[in-house]
């Protein structure tokens, strides 16, 4: 290799080297500039971040509340709805008993009444 090949490696070598140590530098100003937590706007910004959290906390709990108001609305009306269809059902079974009773009633009339007929021919 020739020296200039040599110098332009290291040059380009040296920058790298260079634009790096200036960003750890800029990194480090930024850190020692940034503002301390006893700074009125610091503890202005972080009050406002304070009443936002409490806010988005209020907000959740209303709406759990309003979640478990649902829900537990929600029960009590299939509840009632499952205790408006046993009545229901224990009113057609009761219906349907006493239909049979009746057909049971009238088929005994009407054997009784042929047995009644059959026994006045004979005499």
């Amino acid at each position: 290799m020739s020296r200039a090949t040599d110098n332009r490696l290291d040059n380009r070598l040296n920058d790298r080297l260079g634009k790096a140590a200036e960003a750890r530098k800029a990194m480090l100003d930024r850190f020692k500039n940034r503002p301390s937590a006893d700074d009125p706007d610091v503890i202005a910004r972080n009050a406002e971040r304070a009443t936002l959290a409490a806010a988005r906390e209020a907000r959740q709990a209303e709406r759990d509340a309003e979640r478990k108001a649902n829900s537990d609305r929600e029960a009590s009306e299939r509840a009632e709805r499952k205790t408006r269809e046993a009545a229901e059902s224990a009113e057609a079974l009761a219906a349907q008993a006493d239909a049979v009773e009746n057909l049971a009633a009238e088929q005994k009339a009407a054997r009784d009444a042929r047995y009644a007929a059959r026994k006045a021919r004979k005499n």
